[in-house]
């Protein structure tokens, strides 16, 4: 690394341009947005009034944005694509212009001779570039896969802006000490870290330890400034912060929401950075932040691939009751339908319990019984089976016409089918391909069955949403019926069929499947640990067996720290078995 230099500057930098008295304070904004990937022309406007409004509002005199924020992250292989760049310093020109009287620091990338490309963020103040400064440290493990994008860059970068010397980071820097050492040694007085960190459930903890130990470790402040949004499978939570050097969290932005916070720095009487503390925001629950995740993944899924809200089979178990509360406070109660599907083996209180619960949210609630397509099934199929006795082919079929009945309403309506298959039946292949799993987004395969039960009962725990309230829901009471909670979990496909018939308990079963998921835990320590070997190798077995289910099957909200998907990348062909 070469920590000896700092980041050349441009040849049009005007010193004169810039003030070089040292005031008594600098107002840094972290400027936490949501940006849509590709959507280059709009992300630039959106920073632009970003930057006009801390400037004329806030009094701010630097505003930072997020990693890659004018293309927004990850932009995969569109950073393949010529015409990407194009569109880049085009918008790059474009607010360089606009943007007066206040710094800015924007992600973006760059792509150089022989078709490097670089990640980078970009200081610049009236027109002139103050700093300019390439990713160091490129992370290539679970989501991330930017050492196929992006080329490493070796040099750090140390700025002054108005008396303060700013050391530049992006991200995977902060992870390692290395760049923000280097930073120090070239004399910063405070860091800067623009980043894209996506949720998962230990992440906003993890974050603040790694600022805590970098300002211990250097003596440094950092402001840390991060994304939020859904992409995809991923989440963006924000939870931008500020960190004295002395490790004492002094400024938080909130989660899940876009947010202008201004983060005031000082010097003190030893001449060091000091960052004015204000009053911290209350820390999200557990639950909270993984019901705020599902939620916004969902809206951002929806709304950034302009469906016009969303569509699902409401059965009158728990998965679904999630799903559609979930869907309602996505994107309003009166942008989803729920279908109620029964057949000859749906119990009343299913439906009862559905209709109950659509009503409670006020949703647009249809029924359409299957029994007639599913005799017309059995009717084409008897002379080829004859007298058979029921088993799964009649149990595939009839979640195989709800889903032809799902989509075709989609096609009929603009809305989004969402499926509603938990982590736990997702691993194991109890889900029906081109049935249960028919839809354009999984909102809880990522999600186990044990915490979907805790989602469920913290979301009848909190009070209904603004939109439920100003719809006067006519039923007062739990959202989802507390009957839901009690009865035994069944896919209702023939009779008295429950899903302990053909899985393990389910709090052996999602303990199994996140040693051996999301942990990459061997049979052989599994079994150590207690559990039954013949239990452990079965699901391992069917877990090995079902890739190619998943990998047909809709994107999921990623908020573990392994999701099935981009985050677990198995071979459907492989007869590997640990």
């Amino acid at each position: 690394m070469d920590s000896q230099n700092t980041c050349a500057l441009p040849q049009n930098y005007d010193e004169k341009s810039i003030m070089k008295t040292k005031p008594s304070q600098l107002t840094i904004v972290m400027a936490q947005l949501n940006f849509v990937v590709g959507d280059i022309q709009n992300n630039a406007e959106k920073i632009i009034a970003a930057s006009i409004q801390a400037r004329d509002e806030l009094k701010a005199d630097m505003i930072v944005f997020p990693e890659l924020a004018l293309t927004s992250y990850p932009p995969e292989d569109l950073l393949f694509c010529e015409g990407l760049y194009e569109q880049v310093n085009s918008a790059l020109k474009k607010i360089k212009e606009e943007i007066k009287n206040i710094a800015v620091i924007v992600g973006l990338p760059v792509r150089k001779q022989e078709n490097r490309i670089y990640n980078k963020a970009i200081c610049f103040y009236n027109g002139s570039i103050l700093a300019d400064y390439a990713k160091q440290q490129l992370p290539n493990y679970h989501v991330f896969d930017e050492k196929r994008y992006f080329t490493r860059a070796h040099q750090s970068c140390v700025f002054e802006f108005r008396g303060v010397y700013i050391g530049l980071l992006i991200c995977e820097d902060l992870w390692y000490s290395g760049p923000i050492f280097a930073a120090k040694k070239m004399g910063a007085e405070l860091i800067i870290s623009i980043n894209a960190s996506p949720f998962n459930q230990k992440q906003s903890e993890t974050r603040q330890n790694l600022l805590a130990a970098r300002a211990h470790q250097t003596q440094l402040p950092i402001i840390y400034c991060n994304l939020i949004g859904g992409q995809d499978e991923l989440v963006f939570d924000g939870g931008s912060m500020a960190m004295n050097a002395h490790s004492k969290l002094a400024v938080t932005s909130p989660y899940f929401k876009e947010s202008l916070t201004p983060v005031v720095c000082k010097k003190n009487n030893e001449n060091k950075i000091i960052i004015h503390s204000q009053p911290l925001l209350e820390p999200l629950t557990r639950l909270e932040k993984i019901y705020q995740a599902l939620v916004l993944g969902t809206r951002d899924y929806l709304m950034k691939n302009n469906f016009k809200g969303a569509l699902l089979g409401l059965s009158g178990g728990i998965d679904s009751a999630l799903v559609l509360t979930i869907a309602a406070d996505a994107v309003g109660a009166e942008n989803v339908t729920a279908v109620i599907m029964p057949s000859r083996y749906t119990a009343s209180i299913s439906i009862e319990d559905a209709l109950k619960q659509a009503k409670t949210l006020g949703v647009e609630c249809l029924t359409l019984s299957i029994e007639c397509a599913f005799e017309a099934f059995l009717k084409t199929l008897k002379p080829i089976w004859g007298d058979k006795k029921p088993n799964i082919i009649e149990e595939n079929i009839q979640a195989r016409i709800r889903g032809i009945l799902l989509m075709a309403l989609s096609n009929h309506t603009g809305k989004m089918v969402l499926t509603t298959s938990n982590k736990s039946e997702s691993a194991v292949g109890y889900t029906t391909l081109y049935g249960d799993m028919c839809g354009g987004l999984s909102v809880i395969k990522d999600v186990n069955k044990n915490l979907v039960y805790e989602l469920a009962r913290y979301r009848n725990a909190i009070s209904l949403s603004a939109i439920q309230q100003s719809q006067k829901a006519k039923d007062e009471g739990s959202i989802i019926p507390e009957r839901v909670f009690t009865r035994a979990p069944s896919a209702e496909l023939r009779e008295n069929q429950t899903d302990q018939d053909s899985l393990p308990p389910y709090d052996i079963l999602d303990e199994i499947i996140k040693l051996y998921v999301e942990k990459d835990e061997s049979i052989a320590a599994m079994v150590k640990k207690g559990f039954d070997e013949t239990t452990v190798k079965r699901i391992a077995r069917l877990i090995h067996l079902n890739e190619y289910k998943r990998r047909q099957s809709a994107p999921c909200i990623r908020i573990t720290e392994r999701a099935f998907g981009k985050d677990r990348r198995y071979p459907i062909t492989s007869r590997y078995n640990k």
